[in-house]
């Protein structure tokens, strides 16, 4: 199915994301509501934006009228409403970076990363929503600086490490250098693409809450918030500087609650206990009375990379599926 302003090219995410979803979207999709796929829901809402392959993929299969998305990832959120705004611009630059980044020598290409990586960092926490004041930008324009912390962001996450977004304590992009050969760095038709759907969104830095109000008995609403981890040394919530623990695992239980009475169409995406520990029923107490279903996806479930294979995730919903 094709709607208005839909491009020719199919938008993918941009971004390789901890848990993105893209190997997962034919079980999603299956699971969607039928409301959804029927033209009844007017609304599709997605307060953990991450890496947006659920969103792109409904956005450009399904006729939603209104999308809302926002994250707690302050960098994040900035890449999403500067391509909204000014693709064109980053395109260009990252353009310029791919060129400089490919004619040179694998060591000196190791350089010019932590060179990328350290001026990233030197701006956490300063740059601004697009269209916001933003006090940093004392020598430059500030959509200079967003575009350009944009292109940055990017570029990070098409040559650093296993292509991973992980941010320290005091929100600092810390993933060291990967030694790919020629990485695609600038894929211009899809981050044309990619703004083109962004083009219907409302795009917002906010916690999960904050989408309250757009809720009612014509939306949906795709949570997909950080994973709680597996084990002691799997880590799904460093994409921020902000924590995202039990406690705020059952502060989203509620809202989840909350917005169920709301008779909105829900689904939540979280890891599956069982993998590591059988008797750990955290999420079937969390979320008792609702559809609990188990999907797979190939994961790494421990620090060792050859620790990989098909493990168990769930989807959680608040409607019949089949």
């Amino acid at each position: 199915m094709t709607h208005a302003g839909t491009p020719l090219t199919i938008a993918k995410p941009f971004l390789k994301w901890a848990g993105g979803k893209r190997q997962l979207l034919a079980q999603i999709d299956a699971r969607l509501p039928a409301e959804l796929k029927n033209g009844r829901i007017h609304r599709y809402v997605e307060p953990f934006i991450g890496g947006s392959a659920v969103f792109f993929h409904v956005a450009q299969s399904y006729p939603a009228r209104e999308y809302y998305i926002s994250d707690q990832n302050r960098d994040l959120i900035l890449a999403y409403q500067t391509l909204q705004h000014s693709v064109e611009e980053v395109i260009a630059l990252l353009m310029e970076m791919q060129r400089q980044y490919h004619a040179l020598a694998k060591d000196e290409q190791e350089k010019f990363f932590y060179q990328v990586r350290a001026e990233f960092n030197q701006s956490v926490g300063k740059a601004t929503a697009v269209g916001l004041p933003d006090p940093a930008c004392e020598t430059a324009p500030c959509e200079t600086a967003q575009i350009r912390k944009t292109a940055q962001l990017i570029f990070l996450n098409r040559t650093c490490f296993n292509g991973l977004f992980r941010v320290n304590t005091k929100g600092a992009f810390n993933v060291p250098f990967g030694r790919y050969e020629r990485p695609t760095i600038c894929d211009a038709p899809n981050l044309r693409a990619a703004a083109a759907v962004l083009q219907r969104a409302e795009i917002r830095h906010a916690d999960f809450e904050v989408c309250r109000s757009l809720v009612d008995t014509h939306a949906f609403v795709y949570f997909d918030p950080p994973y709680r981890p597996l084990s002691k040394s799997a880590s799904f919530t460093a994409y921020a500087s902000h924590t995202f623990d039990d406690a705020e695992q059952m502060r989203l239980a509620a809202f989840y609650r909350e917005l169920d009475g709301r008779c909105a169409k829900l689904m939540l995406s979280n890891s599956d206990p069982h993998n590591t520990n059988p008797d750990d029923h955290f999420f079937q107490r969390l979320y008792q009375g609702y559809h609990i279903h188990k999907v797979y996806a190939s994961r790494a479930i421990n620090s060792k990379s050859a620790q990989r294979g098909k493990i168990s995730e769930l989807l959680i919903t608040n409607y019949t599926t089949f």
